[in-house]
């Protein structure tokens, strides 16, 4: 792995880790992780392989995401203090987000330092996978699909709760 593909992990490790500690709910909440994946997909993603069996293995990665995003989205708490919704990420969506990009770490650091290469390599042939790319862009739209299901979930928790407590909201236009 290169030192930006450790900065760019750590950093999405560190997103929900500050949410531990309960802070407000705003645009950075939303914008900072899917800017760091959008740096990741554009430094990544080349081309998503269509052939054989990649498009199985990129879906099947992608619900994965999308699975992991959507718990995490709705284990972590949104509720409202003095007209401003706050956000506190739970144990169980810390450790979903860590399971999640701690697999893709742990599956590069296998694959390039620990012989897990030709393994995956017997996988791939078996299975009609057509190559490297192929894991690549599984594993990076696996990531994107996490944060993005993550952060639509608590969009979408947080707009419900502005709906059910209209009080709360409309007392910071006060």
């Amino acid at each position: 792995m290169t030192a930006t593909e450790w900065i760019t992990d750590a950093a999405l490790i560190l997103v929900v880790f500050r949410q531990l500690r309960e802070g407000r709910l705003d645009r950075k909440t939303f914008l900072l992780p899917l800017a760091i994946v959008a740096f990741v997909a554009y430094s990544y993603l080349d081309t998503i392989p269509t052939g054989g069996n990649d498009l199985v293995l990129v879906a099947a990665l992608m619900a994965i995401g999308a699975v992991l995003g959507i718990a995490g989205g709705v284990y972590t708490r949104i509720r409202a203090l003095d007209g401003q919704l706050l956000i506190k990420a739970g144990a169980v969506s810390a450790i979903l987000w860590v399971v999640g990009m701690g697999a893709r770490m742990g599956f590069q650091v296998w694959v390039e330092h620990a012989g897990g290469a030709d393994d995956v390599a017997r996988f791939s042939l078996t299975h009609h996978i057509t190559g490297q790319q192929a894991w690549v862009a599984a594993f990076v739209l696996m990531a994107l699909t996490e944060v993005v299901t993550r952060v639509a979930t608590i969009y979408v928790r947080s707009r419900m709760h502005k709906a059910l407590h209209p009080v709360a909201v409309l007392d910071r236009a006060a």
